[in-house]
C-alpha cells in the first residue's frame, strides 16, 4: 500500500450564488484578483470563476444566476467546510478592525492564537472567513510548517498549553543552529558586555 503524496493546496472550488456577489466579495473585498472565467465544464448551467488569493494557487466559485444569497451560516456537520483562512501582511491585519467596520461587516475582533493572530468574519454566502497574520518569519530555506512543528515539540516538553512567541523563537534558534554551519567552537548564547 502506498500513500499519495500531496504537494500543496491545487485550488478550493466553493458553490457561489450569483456571479456579481462572487466578485465584489472575493475581489471587491478580500482583493483577490479575478483571472479566469469560463464555464463549469460538467455543468453548463454553472459558471465557474477564477480568483487568485495572493499565492498564485486559485479559489475557484461556481455560480448560478437562479441561486439565491442566503446570510444563514454555512453547515458545520462532519465533512462540513468550518472555515477557509487567508495570509494576510502584519501591515494588512493592523487595518482589519477599522476596514470591516467601514463596511459594516460583523466580526469578531482580534484574536491571539499565539504564533499568528486572526480575525473571523462571513462572506455574504454565510461561509465563516479567516483572515490571520503570522507572528513571525521562517528562516531561509525553511517554512512556517517546520517552526510550528519545532515550536510544538518544544511546547509539549515544556508543558505549556500552547505554542506562545517564546516558542516560536526557540525553533527559529533551534532551525538556523541545525541549517546553517559556524566556524564557532560553541554556539551558546554569549555575553560579550561583560568583559
Amino acid at each position: 500500500m502506498r500513500k499519495l503524496q500531496v504537494q500543496g493546496v491545487h485550488h478550493i472550488t466553493l458553490t457561489g450564488a450569483d456571479r456579481q456577489t462572487s466578485i465584489d466579495f472575493w475581489e471587491g473585498v478580500l482583493g483577490m484578483p479575478f483571472v479566469f472565467d469560463q464555464p463549469n465544464l460538467d455543468d453548463p448551467n454553472q459558471g465557474h470563476l477564477y480568483f487568485d488569493p495572493g499565492d498564485g494557487r486559485l479559489i475557484t466559485i461556481f455560480t448560478n444566476e437562479d441561486r439565491k444569497r442566503v446570510h444563514d451560516r454555512t453547515p458545520m456537520d462532519p465533512g462540513c467546510v468550518h472555515h477557509l483562512a487567508f495570509n494576510v501582511s502584519a501591515a494588512t491585519f493592523a487595518q482589519t478592525v477599522k476596514r470591516l467596520d467601514e463596511r459594516g461587516i460583523e466580526h469578531s475582533g482580534i484574536k491571539d492564537r499565539g504564533f499568528m493572530d486572526s480575525i473571523y468574519f462571513k462572506d455574504p454566502l454565510g461561509l465563516l472567513i479567516e483572515l490571520a497574520a503570522y507572528k513571525f518569519f521562517p528562516p531561509e530555506g525553511s517554512t512556517h510548517a517546520e517552526v510550528l512543528l519545532e515550536a510544538h515539540k518544544i511546547r509539549v516538553a515544556r508543558g505549556d498549553y500552547n505554542i506562545a512567541e517564546e516558542h516560536l523563537a526557540d525553533a527559529i534558534e533551534l532551525i538556523v543552529e541545525r541549517s546553517t554551519a559556524t566556524l564557532s567552537s560553541s554556539r551558546a548564547p554569549a555575553d560579550p558586555y561583560s568583559r
